[in-house]
């Protein structure tokens, strides 16, 4: 959440220098945070935090991992407690630092809303993206060949969500991450398409990922399994690599 009001004043802020130098290019802007909240991502999960925590910074990731048999239920629980604690401590954090610039109009705390399209567009956007990256990390996380590179295609994807969709939704795909935004910001539109969308997409993917490959095709809730940090979740990582 520091990452997405620091880049989102950078990029968005009338006053800011980098606006200013691209205040005519709005799509390369877009682009620009895609690249940036991507990075972001892939930073996170191959830090010690996120190589000991599994990185899980959704509470529809936890949820999905939950049910699928890999999280613990006190786990899940203050996993899911804890995003959205850290989300809204993030932005009152950001908002710290920054001052000001963070509420102006052309930020207002990166609140994610509907787009001009409108609320069921915002749905539909919203379900569509985070059925694809869970459908995305499970494929990828539980194969022998790519799971090493699962941060990267999470946050390749992250990068083009924000660049392709954002104008739809503004790009959420994590109730956390939204509550983290609204909270600040006193703004609640919406919320529920933000609440909904990403949970249920996720736990679809979670289906037809289980309907596909059977109950025991989930190996493990980490997003970043190649390092030495322990692993508190219901793991059978080493029956991946010993296929």
């Amino acid at each position: 959440m520091v990452s997405a009001c620091v880049f989102a004043v950078l990029l968005e802020h009338p006053s800011s220098p980098v606006h200013l130098a691209l205040s005519d290019a709005p799509t390369f802007r877009r682009a620009l945070m895609g690249v940036a909240m991507g990075l972001t991502l892939i930073g996170i999960v191959h830090s010690p935090w996120g190589q000991r925590s599994g990185a899980h910074m959704n509470p529809g990731v936890t949820l999905t991992f939950w049910t699928l048999g890999k999280v613990s239920n006190w786990d899940t629980f203050f996993y899911m407690s804890f995003q959205f604690a850290g989300a809204a401590a993030g932005v009152i954090v950001a908002e710290t630092l920054i001052g000001a610039p963070l509420e102006h109009s052309a930020v207002n705390y990166v609140v994610t809303a509907p787009g001009p399209a409108g609320v069921r567009a915002a749905f539909v956007a919203e379900f569509f993206i985070a059925f694809l990256m869970m459908s995305t990390i499970l494929s990828v996380s539980n194969s022998r060949r790519l799971s090493r590179f699962t941060p990267i295609f999470a946050g390749c994807l992250v990068a083009m969500f924000i660049f392709f969709e954002s104008p739809l939704s503004g790009m959420s795909m994590n109730p956390a991450r939204t509550f983290g935004s609204a909270f600040s910001a006193e703004e609640w539109n919406a919320l529920w398409v933000y609440f909904t969308a990403p949970p249920a997409a996720m736990l679809l993917a979670a289906l037809l990922h289980r309907l596909r490959n059977g109950a025991r095709g989930v190996f493990c809730a980490k997003l970043h399994h190649r390092n030495n940090q322990p692993c508190i979740f219901k793991c059978r990582y080493g029956e991946l690599h010993a296929k």
